[in-house]
């Protein structure tokens, strides 16, 4: 498994919150589809990534097992746009 350095990172990298993309779930009986969409509850001790999906499913996710990938970029994108919605329209005449 891993050593406490490279968890202590993995938990700075993946904090609660964290939007994540599952690439690919190989030696899981029932997997979750590649693509699917989820948020990290939490990093235990072993280095497990604990995720509840946008489907529904709460999974452990284990890296070198599994494969997922960080989309705070989705985040920050969905944001500003919910900010550029509120603001009220700005008409220029010429």
């Amino acid at each position: 498994m891993y050593n406490r350095r490279k968890i202590e990172s993995m938990k700075e990298r993946y904090p609660k919150g964290t939007r994540i993309c599952l690439d690919n779930m190989e030696n899981d009986p029932h997997p979750i589809p590649p693509g699917t969409k989820g948020t990290v509850e939490f990093i235990d001790d072993m280095g497990t990534v604990f995720c509840k999906f946008d489907n529904g499913r709460s999974l452990g996710m284990i890296p070198g097992e599994d494969s997922f990938h960080k989309i705070q970029e989705e985040v920050q994108t969905e944001e500003i746009c919910e900010e550029l919605a509120e603001e009220p329209e700005i008409e220029i005449s010429m």
